[in-house]
């Protein structure tokens, strides 16, 4: 079924608690739904679009060499690709805590669950981790190799998932690696039925796509 907004900028009109937030950025009916940490690390504090600092354009410009994006910069061309953040709330000088991730989570999830992308692309290891522990069937026992996992595919139960380094620690080829990851998977069967009821209580599956 598809969505039946056609706004690019918080398309399901999420409204967190915060002063200023930057929203989910992108296609309501993504295939491809990219994870990032907050505006702090990420950008966006002053666009209002995630990915949209310095390093993070970074990102960009490989997602459109890879095929995610038709464009980068301030208003992307996001068509099939869906952009936000775990927490989407801005901090200054600082993390969030452990306390405020938690209370951003129910904003991140009913995000992820109302576009149920095919694959998700979580950016940077705390993205990482709270995308293979809660969305996948797996999880790091000793610690994210984010040098191992960048640009790879990781099997979850539904989902599959291409963790991105972080782009501020990028070395020399990781943008290769990242667009060359993303090109050999778009030519390929990646669509794949996500049965969201693994999260709910009981035994009954809730299919979606």
């Amino acid at each position: 079924m598809k969505n039946v907004t056609d706004r690019t900028s918080n398309p399901f009109g999420m409204r967190p608690s915060c002063e200023r937030y930057v929203p989910g950025y992108g296609d309501a009916n993504a295939a491809f739904h990219v994870v990032g940490d907050h505006p702090r690390i990420h950008g966006g504090v002053d666009t209002g679009v995630p990915f949209t600092n310095d390093a993070g354009l970074r990102l960009p410009r490989a997602l459109v060499e890879g095929g995610l994006l038709g464009s980068a910069g301030v208003e992307p061309e996001a068509e099939g690709t869906f952009l936000s953040y775990l927490h989407m709330c801005v901090v200054d000088d600082r993390d969030p805590t452990a306390a405020e991730y938690g209370d951003m989570e129910r904003f991140f999830d009913a995000e992820l669950r109302a576009i149920a992308a095919h694959v998700l692309l979580p950016v940077g290891a705390r993205a990482t981790d709270h995308v293979l522990r809660n969305y996948t069937a797996r999880a790091e026992k000793t610690g994210l190799d984010m040098d191992r996992l960048h640009g790879t595919e990781v099997l979850g139960s539904g989902f599959l998932v291409v963790p991105i380094k972080e782009p501020a620690e990028w070395g020399e080829g990781d943008d290769e690696r990242l667009v060359e990851g993303l090109r050999e998977l778009q030519s390929t069967d990646f669509r794949r039925e996500v049965d969201l009821g693994r999260f709910l209580a009981g035994d009954e599956s809730y299919l979606v796509r």
